[in-house]
């Protein structure tokens, strides 16, 4: 995946790059490929307790790389995994998907599949010069990379209509005030990363066990809400880390927690 997307970790975090900064991360069929496996391979790692999502270059990803779209289309499979996604939609849903928490750091652009892939991220964080677009319908496409079930819980339904619809650009004050970005930074990635740090140093079984929570909460009944609480809170009650992370604030100091 090396040629595409670059995967290193330290300290618990996970710093994922889109590598194909000659073409401002543009995605192709190779793309597609390396962020599903990606995923994959962080998906399974318990020595990862957060993410980091960032592309090299000019910009976070400049969408579907159209001139190889033309020569064939994606190439991708239409079978779905367990999660219901094709391979498209996995490198945006897998995101969601991961156990841990995902913080994306957007700058330069991020259109069209470039914005729903940074939409999966559980927090998002982006240059306060960042263009954005739902760039679909530009090209006689539908956004189709599981933007909308993430979208949903996001932004109103009207303004999403006519961002779809239009496919205008924007800039990252109107993504902040619509709800797809969680904040602006000047240095995104380095906010990125900080924040991972401080994530990172939470217990891990807490901070898997709200974010299987957060993911169903958009939808979920009430009731299976509130029995979802309470089995998440048996898992993390008086075991080890909930003991370590009590102790280690009673003597103010780092906690030391298992993953």
């Amino acid at each position: 995946m090396n040629d595409r997307v670059t995967l290193s970790v330290t300290d618990g975090i996970a710093d994922v790059r889109l590598a194909r900064a000659d073409k401002m991360n543009a995605i192709d069929p190779a793309m597609f490929t390396a962020i599903g496996a990606t995923i994959d391979a962080v998906a399974g790692r318990r020595d990862v307790r957060c993410v980091v999502l960032s592309g090299e270059g000019r910009g976070f990803c400049a969408g579907l790389d159209m001139a190889s779209m033309a020569q064939g289309g994606s190439g991708m499979s239409t079978t779905r995994n367990a999660q219901g996604a094709i391979p498209p939609q996995h490198v945006t849903w897998g995101w969601r998907q991961l156990p841990m928490p995902v913080i994306a750091a957007v700058h330069g652009v991020a259109f069209g599949g470039g914005f729903q892939i940074m939409s999966g991220a559980d927090i998002r964080i982006a240059a306060p010069d960042t263009r954005f677009a739902i760039r679909e319908t530009h090209w006689g496409l539908v956004p189709d990379m599981a933007g909308f079930p993430i979208w949903r819980g996001l932004v109103r339904d009207d303004v999403l209509r006519e961002l779809v619809y239009t496919a205008r650009e924007f800039d990252a004050a109107e993504a902040l005030a619509h709800g797809f970005v969680t904040r602006l930074a000047a240095d995104p990635l380095a906010e990125a990363l900080a924040l991972a740090r401080t994530i990172a140093a939470r217990s891990p079984h807490a901070i898997r066990g709200a974010k299987r929570l957060l993911n169903m909460a958009h939808d979920a009944d009430p009731r299976d809400m509130l029995a979802a609480e309470t089995e998440e809170q048996m898992k993390v009650i008086g075991k080890r880390n909930m003991m370590e992370a009590v102790a280690a604030n009673m003597a103010k100091r780092a906690a030391v927690f298992e993953d």
